[in-house]
């Protein structure tokens, strides 16, 4: 096993909030080192990143593509963090190339493109994974695991949310707000559910095994950008009878990041809320209700690699990113072994395929309104 992973930046600029927000979580524990990247195709900004990120400039690229030339006895995985409707084209010349890929999510625009990367990494006999950050909080971990022993019993209904009001939210001077250009763009499937929804399914996929079979929803445009979808709610049934709701909206005003899931079993219910993430709170058919912190609980939340300080104070949005990495390392250092992919908290690349065709089956059952077979 590698003592430090050396990597490569494509995107992530320090004008761009996942870049930096990689750069800091994957180094955190030591795992990683970002030594080279083709930060931006503007040069000015792709200089200004080398410094920032302290970057030696003989080690930095206008073209990822002469990167995937010269780089290749200087890293070990390339992270790509370009515009989602990039990835496709990016992801796949990286594979080609020789190369390890940590891919930011979504993987791509629709099931088909998905589809051929995925294909192009067993090609190459490549490693390849999608980032979701949101399941290294560690009391999701807790849950994850208390589901596992049964605590909850028979997972029957979920609920899963995700608003934002991001697109019609008026800026502190009164003006409309600004977006990324590629945001303001939908696809076969729209960018809310490429930049939310995978998000949540990615959640439901890591706490249980089912896989959905069938979805409605309803897909609207609120806010400022009319041309795009900005709020979706979904109804989905899955394998094992387990039913899912899920909304997620960029035009919910008051939601800074309302991230929130409730998962209701036959023998107790659970509820996480990621403003609050220290706390797990289950409530048992005998009428209790325990509000679980990492202090009190022994099989994860002691875990040293989650107290990287005490319980009390809380672990935040980008240690919990830096959890995910370390679980990258270690997927990462295993299938360089075996050449197989095995993670308890990573999902699998045919669980991220299946979440592109379910929100291609969102978007088609909106627009026909009616339910669609997956």
């Amino acid at each position: 096993m590698k003592k430090t992973y050396r990597m490569a930046f494509i995107g992530g600029n320090v004008n761009s909030a996942i870049g930096i927000t990689h750069k800091i979580a994957s180094q955190m524990d030591g795992k990683f080192i970002l030594v080279s990247g083709a930060f931006s195709r503007n040069d000015d900004v792709n200089q200004k990143t080398a410094e920032e990120y302290n970057i030696d400039k003989s080690h930095v690229y206008a073209d990822y593509k002469e990167l995937l030339i010269k780089e290749k006895n200087n890293v070990d995985v390339i992270v790509v963090l370009v515009s989602t409707d990039l990835h496709e084209e990016v992801v796949i010349n990286c594979l080609n190339a020789g190369y390890n890929v940590i891919c930011e999510k979504s993987l791509t625009t629709s099931y088909e493109a998905g589809k051929n990367i995925i294909e192009t990494a067993k090609k190459n006999n490549s490693f390849l994974a999608v980032t979701y950050n949101y399941t290294g909080y560690p009391m999701l971990r807790v849950l994850k695991r208390k589901i596992k022993e049964g605590c909850l019993g028979n997972i029957i209904s979920i609920n899963i949310e995700m608003p934002q009001e991001g697109y019609i939210r008026l800026k502190n001077d009164g003006s409309k707000p600004v977006v990324q250009k590629w945001r303001l763009h939908d696809y076969k499937i729209p960018t809310i559910s490429l930049d939310l929804g995978t998000h949540l399914h990615n959640m439901i996929a890591f706490f249980t095994d089912e896989t959905p079979l069938q979805i409605t929803a309803e897909e609207n445009s609120y806010g400022f950008f009319k041309d795009i979808v900005d709020d979706v709610k979904c109804l989905i049934k899955y394998t094992n009878n387990l039913s899912v709701n899920m909304w997620y909206s960029k035009s919910a005003l008051g939601s800074r990041n309302g991230l929130k899931i409730r998962l209701y079993g036959t023998s107790a219910s659970a509820e996480w809320y990621q403003m609050e993430p220290e706390i797990l709170k289950i409530a048992k058919n005998d009428g209790t209700i325990i509000n679980y912190d990492r202090s009190n609980d022994a099989n994860i939340g002691l875990l040293n690699r989650y107290n990287r300080f005490k319980a009390g104070h809380p672990i935040g949005f980008i240690e919990a990113f830096a959890n995910y990495y370390v679980d990258l390392y270690k997927v990462l250092s295993d299938f360089e072994q075996d050449k197989k992919f095995n993670s308890e908290y990573i999902i699998s690349m045919e669980k991220t395929l299946e979440g592109l065709k379910l929100f291609e089956g969102a978007h088609k059952a909106s627009k026909y309104q009616n339910w669609v077979q997956l």
